[in-house]
């Protein structure tokens, strides 16, 4: 193995925890390397404070053009993403090295008032950003007003505190409070019933270039085989939807062990953007079969009406 690498990251405190943590996986099964963090700027931080919905600025590739572009150069040897934000379809001579083990992959409320959800006063102001979080808000919550909030954790949390912003309450990734030490500032952690995740959400993806094998070999060190049986399921499902940021697609996969070995069993929901129409559908595979899972889920919902929005 070389004697050093470069990983690119944004320069939010999610991101360098993220990247920190992936460089201590890499100092823990190779002791004797030098890992350092080059900070990148993407379009999504330049843009963190604009009012303008993410799809209308560049969707997926938001948060990651710009590191993939150092990686293609030789600038940075990998990068490390919110798998989340990650393209389903890859990007051509780069690949996910790794998917370490996944941590929370929920929601959760932060309210102003110290109120859940359900205990919201009627009219009350969520801020959320993403279409699939307030399309499943107003599916329980058809009276409650969305407005839009971006920048990270702890910018809309501030936001959320300053009365003068107009919220009630916010949705946060649960994953990135607790990377954060944020879990103070829960409200409630909202239940796969009220609120199905992104696809990847929760899991980490290490991007290399392609042909790079002696570091692929390398990150394989600190690879999770359950997480990725899981979120392979989870994302060959949006894939198959074609789905782009405009549709609410939520997907959740877990593996679970049988008396014939391991299976995953995956949960994907569609719905309106108001949350008036829904979609579900849940079934289960070997590990195996995780992508062919999750396009089977994908097949039945267009069966059942679906159409996605670009």
């Amino acid at each position: 193995m070389r004697d050093s690498l470069t990983i690119g990251t944004r320069k939010s405190p999610l991101a360098l925890w993220q990247s920190a943590y992936v460089k201590g996986e890499i100092e823990r099964v190779f002791p004797g390397i030098s890992v350092s963090l080059k900070h990148i700027v993407t379009l999504g931080d330049k843009t963190q404070d604009s009012q303008v919905a993410i799809p209308e600025i560049g969707g997926k590739g938001l948060f990651t053009h710009e590191l993939e572009e150092s990686l293609r150069t030789g600038e940075i040897d990998l990068a490390v993403h919110s798998l989340k934000d990650l393209p389903t379809a890859s990007t051509e001579g780069f690949c996910i090295g790794a998917i370490p083990k996944r941590g929370a992959a929920g929601d959760v409320l932060v309210s102003r008032s110290g109120q859940t959800l359900k205990d919201l006063p009627n009219g009350a102001v969520v801020g959320t950003s993403s279409v699939r979080r307030s399309s499943q808000i107003l599916r329980v919550r058809p009276d409650v007003r969305i407005k839009h909030i971006r920048g990270n954790v702890a910018t809309r949390i501030a936001k959320l505190r300053n009365v003068d912003n107009g919220f009630d309450a916010i949705v946060l990734a649960e994953a990135g409070i607790e990377r954060l030490g944020l879990q103070g500032e829960i409200t409630e952690v909202l239940g796969f019933d009220t609120m199905l995740p992104a696809p990847g959400q929760g899991a980490l993806g290490v991007q290399c270039r392609a042909d790079d094998s002696e570091l692929q070999e390398c990150l394989q060190r600190f690879h999770d085989a359950t997480t990725a049986a899981a979120v392979t399921a989870e994302r060959a499902f949006l894939a198959a939807l074609e789905a782009g940021c405009n549709t609410p697609v939520a997907a959740f996969g877990r593996v679970e062990k049988t008396g014939d070995g391991e299976v995953v069993i995956c949960r994907g929901r569609c719905l309106s953007p108001d949350g008036s129409q829904c979609i579900e559908v849940e079934s289960s595979a070997g590990v195996t079969e995780a992508r062919s899972l999750g396009l089977e889920l994908a097949g039945r919902v267009k069966a059942d009406g679906f159409e996605a929005r670009v």
